[in-house]
């Protein structure tokens, strides 16, 4: 079919909280833990209440405060107990909002010239094999890293049902250039073996080796340049397997054509 070919730059990343999107939250107070009113894992939206500490100013009672939520989130930590005595500012919750969060990247001094604020990208996490994410560059960093000699890059995705967690590690390709109407296969369905390229092509329930020479190719697809035509129906699942058999004399097992 025919399909956009990207040329990509690939980068290797992780996951990281948005920094707008999480907090720690504390108190500027000195006292006592009176009440907690969350637990781990509650949802919490702005302003609602968290804790109640009991100051150690003079009062009779003692007078209190109610600790609340600065932003909307889950709460991920609580790190007091009730009844602790705490110092001001000692983080006693941390909330995080996970709906958009930001992939750490590095890019190598070399290709720092490719590179530019807006520009798309798909995030592979390792976590989840054959699914991409889409997000932009939102920052590049200020100076290279000495040692590594590579520049911070900051991709902002959005994360609706937060499946992207704090430290996974990810790979993100960068898009820098999009040639449309290509004639492509799946990446998966291509077999590369002693310099020779080729698919196995599906012709009424007959798996037939078909030689092809190709062009562009992203994390996603391969241009084909020779050897297919549009309507070709090409395993693009259980391709080594199907190399095997064949090599072996076999009868090549149906892969998913595509």
């Amino acid at each position: 079919d025919f399909h956009d070919i990207d040329t990509v730059l690939a980068l290797n990343a992780f996951v990281a909280h948005d920094p707008n999107r999480h907090v720690f939250v504390s108190t500027r107070i000195e006292g006592k833990v009176e009440s907690i009113l969350v637990n781990v894992g509650d949802r919490v939206t702005r302003d609602q209440k968290l804790a109640v500490i009991q100051s150690r100013q003079i009062g009779n009672p003692p007078p209190s405060i109610t600790v609340t939520a600065p932003i909307a989130g889950v709460v991920d930590e609580r790190l007091v107990a009730p009844g602790e005595a705490i110092e001001p500012n000692k983080p006693l919750f941390h909330i995080a909002d996970l709906s958009q969060v930001i992939v750490l990247a590095e890019a190598y001094e070399e290709d720092v010239g490719k590179i530019a604020l807006g520009q798309e990208a798909r995030v592979h996490a390792f976590a989840y094999p054959g699914e991409s994410f889409m997000g932009r560059l939102s920052y590049l960093g200020q100076q290279l890293d000495p040692e590594k000699r590579t520049l911070p890059v900051w991709i902002t995705v959005a994360n609706p049902d937060s499946r992207l967690k704090p430290g996974m590690s990810a790979t993100a390709v960068v898009v820098l250039k999009r040639s449309s109407g290509a004639l492509s296969v799946p990446a998966a369905a291509l077999v590369d073996a002693g310099g020779e390229r080729f698919v196995f092509v599906d012709s009424g329930g007959t798996l037939t080796r078909v030689d092809v020479r190709t062009g562009a190719t992203d994390d996603r697809l391969v241009e084909i340049l020779d050897g297919l035509v549009p309507g070709d129906l090409v395993v693009t699942q259980g391709t080594r397997q199907v190399y095997t058999t064949w090599l072996t004399g076999g009868a090549a097992p149906a892969g998913e054509p595509d």
